[in-house]
């Protein structure tokens, strides 16, 4: 097996140099360490992971920990973004350890991690209005990075986001001036940041038109089919019925589709439906009968992202440097319309008294 002097001696370095090359210290040259490195891969080195640790106190692993082993099968988005998030950290030499808990404590996992003291980080996924995981790292002083934003405001940690609430104003806008004053609104889980904020983006859409939406007509469940036939079924048998649909995922939009069908509707004559597209392959809004319109944010495309404000975190960059919030592309496709003739009002006040 090849050792750091062996490489020494067929540079004719000292092997602290070496070290100091393979493991990025500052006060190596650029020359120099691109020969270390190039004689490293000829002579088949491969470091002792614990020496390197101790050199440059990292161990080049990046910790993820998914809340319930069941979002495994349930969440299309869940191989994207490890799939992505895998090959990016790859690109910097470092490994995404996953690690699945159903502990009720969310923060337990974490704790237990960060004793052990063998990750360089984490990488938050769904952070919630409140977020522990993010409380307690923060404590700790432990690096991290979030995909999303807890809360409404503006944080104090890395992250990259879409701006949730302005794809949902940018859907009411759509619908609006489609005619549609009747928009329902079928959200993710209530405890999630980004429904709060695509909840706090479509309220405020409707208030600046001066319209409202009665509580019967937003729900907030997990993104599924099932969840957007159900919801939908029943809110279509209302006397006032919804025109338009807000989908939180292609998912639900996919229930919604069906239940139009089987209570006879066509979309987008009768029913026009839009959703958020996080861009999963097997779930393409563009091959759904309609054609889906969407506001257009791929899920993977934040993996590079992450991974780079991780390295860049590690290597002692600034928080508030590190934050990115992107805005979703509106997509206008076949599943939306304008309002059916006879249909154009909107709930009254006694609608949403009654509710």
């Amino acid at each position: 097996m090849t050792k750091l002097k062996d490489i020494a001696a067929r540079l004719g370095l000292s092997p602290a140099t070496v070290s100091r090359a393979l493991n990025g210290f500052p006060e190596v040259n650029e020359q120099t360490r691109q020969r270390v490195q190039a004689v490293a891969r000829a002579m088949n080195y491969r470091p002792n992971q614990i020496a390197q640790k101790l050199v440059s106190g990292r161990s080049g692993m990046i910790g993820m920990i998914l809340r319930s082993p069941v979002d495994v099968a349930t969440d299309p988005s869940f191989f994207e973004v490890m799939a992505g998030l895998s090959s990016r950290l790859a690109d910097y030499d470092m490994d995404l350890v996953f690690h699945a808990s159903n502990a009720e404590d969310e923060v337990a996992p974490y704790r237990r991690l960060v004793a052990k003291a063998t990750l360089d980080g984490f990488i938050l996924n769904a952070p919630t209005v409140e977020d522990q995981r993010i409380q307690f790292l923060t404590a700790a002083g432990v690096p991290f990075v979030v995909h999303g934003r807890a809360g409404l405001g503006v944080p104090d940690y890395p992250f990259f986001d879409i701006d949730n609430a302005a794809l949902a104003r940018q859907s009411v806008a759509l619908l609006h001036d489609l005619g549609h004053r009747r928009i329902a609104f079928l959200n993710g889980p209530a405890n999630y940041a980004y429904a709060a904020q695509r909840l706090s983006g479509f309220q405020s859409a409707l208030a600046a038109r001066g319209l409202v939406t009665p509580t019967r007509f937003i729900r907030h469940d997990r993104l599924a089919e099932d969840y957007g036939q159900r919801a939908a079924a029943t809110m279509l048998t209302d006397t006032a019925a919804p025109t338009a649909f807000l989908c939180a995922s292609t998912l639900i939009a996919a229930g919604v589709l069906r239940a139009a069908r089987k209570a006879g509707l066509s979309v987008p004559g009768d029913l026009s439906v839009i959703a958020h597209d996080d861009a999963i392959p097997q779930f393409r809004a563009v091959n759904f009968e309609p054609a889906l319109t969407v506001t257009r944010a791929p899920i993977r495309d934040a993996c590079g992202p992450l991974t780079d404000k991780m390295v860049r975190l590690l290597d002692g960059a600034q928080s508030s440097d590190l934050q990115t919030m992107v805005t979703a592309d509106l997509i206008v496709r076949q599943s939306t319309g304008p309002v059916p003739v006879g249909q154009q009002g909107g709930w009254n006040e006694t609608s949403v008294v009654a509710d």
